[in-house]
């Protein structure tokens, strides 16, 4: 147990559940008992939040722990039923030590219009998120609520929208999976003020590809490093893990097309330079021209 602290006796982590919960809460993501919050603390052993409480006022004593099955081994609270899609995405996704489930409501708006989330709009967004899938509607508490985020758990994921329910974020630690739901947040908040500003502008493609390299650089992963189809900006690197009901654009003018991350630049990205110098180039040129001209009539 010592490479993972010390497993479900851990008061700190209990006591960061809490805190996680009291930002949830204080956030206004999740309302009276909604939410909930998991962290694995050994091979087989998971901390978690449990049901019928509300997450801005817990305290150590009530947390929970449960297998990767979700048979609970401790705790005097009843655990949480949705800790199932949190233990569905750690026994898929080794990487994952935290999950954080709740209703920010300006991203749940976005499940609930089933309107996928635009890409290459905002700097943060690309670097610390990427595509943001939509698992599929199901009644939640059961082993087939959890399975709905399976087929998109592909490397580099690390949020995702629950249609008609909320949202799922997830990382190495409790700190990282609570702020990528800050962010999902903030940015559906501002793409819906966009929206009733006129609307939304995309990245060009230089541009967009200049993000994908800086989040490559600071070691961050993202499924368009690893799917060769995908386009850079068209919410496809999981469209084949829809079966049915793919979000479909309506809120938003549609993305541009770009050749995938993996692909060679467009021509238009790779030569996006050069009429700008060439244009300057003539601009001192007929300015020059101009001058002398004026100088000649003196």
């Amino acid at each position: 147990m010592s490479n993972w602290n010390s497993g479900i006796h851990d008061r700190r982590l209990k006591e960061q559940i809490c805190e996680i919960g009291r930002r949830v809460y204080n956030k206004g993501f999740a309302a009276a008992n909604d939410g909930n919050i998991s962290i694995r603390v050994g091979e087989n052993e998971v901390l978690c939040s449990p049901t019928m409480i509300c997450k801005g006022f817990m305290k150590p004593e009530d947390i929970c722990a449960v297998d990767l099955y979700g048979n609970q081994i401790a705790g005097t609270r009843k655990r949480t039923s949705e800790v199932l899609l949190h233990l569905a995405i750690m026994r898929a996704r080794p990487d994952v030590k935290a999950v954080v489930h709740c209703h920010p409501p300006h991203a749940t708006a976005f499940g609930v219009a089933r309107e996928p989330i635009p890409q290459c709009v905002l700097p943060e967004v690309e670097v610390f998120l990427g595509e943001i899938p939509f698992a599929p509607y199901e009644t939640p508490g059961g082993q087939p609520f959890a399975d709905t985020v399976l087929p998109f758990l592909k490397p580099g994921t690390n949020a995702m929208i629950l249609t008609n329910h909320g949202t799922v974020s997830f990382g190495s630690n409790l700190e990282e999976a609570y702020w990528k739901t800050e962010i999902v947040d903030a940015y559906c908040r501002i793409l819906i003020l966009s929206r009733q500003l006129g609307g939304i502008t995309y990245l060009d493609e230089q541009k967009s590809r200049e993000l994908l390299d800086l989040k490559k650089r600071l070691g961050f992963d993202d499924p368009r490093f690893h799917e060769e189809s995908c386009d850079l900006c068209g919410n496809s690197a999981f469209r084949d893990g829809y079966k049915e009901n793919i979000p479909q654009v309506r809120a938003f003018e549609p993305p541009p097309s770009y050749p995938g991350y993996l692909q060679s630049p467009s021509s238009a990205s790779s030569t996006a330079a050069a009429p700008a110098a060439i244009d300057q180039e003539a601009l001192v040129k007929a300015i020059t021209a101009q001058v002398l001209a004026a100088l000649g009539q003196k």
